[in-house]
């Protein structure tokens, strides 16, 4: 399946500056952006290949190219995506990405707890100020 990516604003000015810098070398027009030393696409076996001899050269074990999707999916969750963001985002289902992130990645995520409870706190405290109005000090001033 073919998924068009954004990619955030320093990825692109680094595109961009490789584009510049090598000109038709580097596919960063239409969808390939990752080439193979003969500057085409990647097939998959020739990226599996590429990516085992990258982490053996920094000493990475038991890590699969895959699991650099599920660490984005839960940077994404923790920076506050919705589910239906992460899974246009990944191409993923909204059942895989949910199960991504119950099974594997947020079981012990205190981010994701704390900030939970600020944006109940932060829910309740809007809610209490409109049904109560603001708060008044002693002297019949407004406190914030």
């Amino acid at each position: 399946m073919r998924l068009a990516i954004p990619v955030a604003a320093p990825l692109k000015r680094a595109l961009d500056a490789a584009k510049a810098t090598h000109g038709a070398g580097v596919k960063v027009v239409g969808s390939t952006i990752l080439c193979n030393s003969d500057l085409r696409q990647w097939m998959a076996d020739g990226f599996r290949s590429s990516w085992r001899k990258a982490c053996a050269k920094a000493g990475v074990k038991d890590l699969t190219f895959h699991d650099l999707r599920g660490s984005a999916i839960t940077r994404l969750a923790v920076a506050g995506a919705t589910v239906p963001e992460i899974a246009k985002l990944s191409g993923l289902s909204l059942a895989d990405v949910k199960s991504i992130l119950d099974r594997h990645y947020l079981g012990g995520d205190e981010v994701l707890a704390e900030t939970a409870v600020r944006k109940l706190e932060t829910r309740t405290n809007l809610q209490n100020g409109l049904q109560n109005g603001p708060k008044r000090t002693s002297d019949g001033t407004e406190k914030a």
